[in-house]
């Protein structure tokens, strides 16, 4: 009987044993401790660590491409801003076209400062244009030490009239594209008024560029009375 047992023992001993060489018993064998593969029969990590294999995550050091860093933009001279857009349509016998026209106000807060219109199929070609048009129109504007205008001043642009004056500590009081006009010539303390009613951003900006042009040949304004430059 001993012998029977014995024999039994070794039979199921053996009909149990896997045979680890082949690859299917390979990936259904449990995950031994501290190996490569997981219960699921996947692969756990590289050698180099991390949750999913790989390098170790980071902000830090070289691009992920394997490149040099980026190095950061220069700043533009000029700083623009974008005061009217408009979509033309143009009928032709082929159909409708459609084109861009942009007008920009550039300057450098330092004095200089500049309106440009530009047009082109692609809105990225218009203001392209509009910029290059407001740098070949800069004007120089004399600022005091305060930040201000040397003197009151009036100017007219087809229908816009606009008067200018300084107020000093008291900031940039103007409106519509005025106030883009006189931030980026960079100018603090003035109080610029609309005189008119119209609503064209473009006349209300070449009429303020006008009346700060002025300032070349010495104008000055007494009361309500207008002088606009030639």
């Amino acid at each position: 009987m001993n012998d029977t047992l014995t024999n039994n023992t070794i039979v199921d001993e053996t009909a149990v044993a896997v045979d680890t060489t082949s690859p299917a018993a390979e990936s259904s064998a449990p995950a031994q401790a501290g190996g490569p593969f997981d219960n699921r029969g996947g692969f756990r990590g590289g050698p180099r660590g991390g949750a999913r294999g790989g390098a170790p995550r980071g902000r830090g050091g070289p691009d992920r491409r394997g490149g040099p860093r980026r190095e950061p933009r220069a700043k533009p001279e000029f700083d623009q801003k974008m005061i009217d857009i408009r979509r033309v349509t143009r009928v032709s016998a082929g159909g409708r076209r459609f084109s861009f026209a942009v007008a920009v106000v550039i300057g450098d807060k330092k004095g200089k400062v500049g309106v440009g219109t530009g047009k082109g199929t692609d809105t990225s070609l218009a203001v392209e244009k509009a910029v290059r048009d407001a740098k070949n129109n800069l004007i120089t504007v004399p600022l005091t030490k305060t930040g201000s205008i040397p003197h009151a001043v009036a100017s007219k642009y087809c229908s816009a009239r606009v008067e200018m004056k300084p107020a000093l500590g008291k900031g940039v009081v103007a409106g519509s594209s005025v106030r883009d006009v006189v931030v980026l010539a960079g100018i603090t303390d003035i109080n610029a008024k609309l005189r008119s009613g119209t609503k064209n951003k473009l006349n209300n900006a070449q009429a303020a560029i006008k009346a700060l042009a002025s300032f070349k040949k010495g104008k000055r304004v007494s009361g309500n009375n207008e002088t606009s430059a030639n």
